[in-house]
């Protein structure tokens, strides 16, 4: 299994241009991801917050945007090692790839950097299986979200 890496694909029966909405609107992403919503300053080096009533609320830097592409962000989502902001040490990188497939949208999301999160082993390997979970459940609320309302 890898330790730096969580890496997962999907077919969303929705357009690029759909996905891409449901991934960079704050509207959107407040009700699939997080469900006490978000906030986007959609620009490289914007800022984003992600919010949930069980967990709080997770901050993020915008790192690159190509519409209907690529959408990366650094995200400080851990409890261990905490900050609000996140910075070396203390956040993985999350990477959006659309793809059209027929119809739909090829989504391939990558999130890396565990390795280099200031914590000790065991907080890591917690931190990436957390978040290898968290992935799978967010994904299929995604696609639920994607067929039952119109971006």
């Amino acid at each position: 299994m890898a330790t730096d890496q969580i890496e997962r694909e999907t077919i969303i029966a929705a357009p690029v241009q759909r996905v891409w909405a449901l991934l960079t609107e704050p509207e959107h992403v407040g009700r699939w991801f997080g469900d006490a919503g978000a906030e986007i300053d959609l620009k490289p080096g914007g800022t984003m917050t992600f919010s949930w009533r069980d967990h709080g609320t997770s901050h993020a830097v915008i790192e690159q945007i190509e519409p209907h592409r690529l959408f990366s962000y650094r995200w400080a989502p851990f409890k261990d090692p905490g900050a609000a902001e996140p910075v070396e040490g203390n956040s993985t990188l999350v990477e959006f790839m659309l793809f059209e497939e027929g119809g739909g949208t090829r989504l391939r999301v990558v999130e890396s950097g565990f390795d280099g999160l200031l914590c000790s082993d065991e907080q890591r390997a917690a931190n990436l299986a957390g978040n290898t979970k968290g992935w799978a459940a967010e994904l299929g609320e995604l696609e639920a979200y994607a067929t039952q309302t119109a971006a």
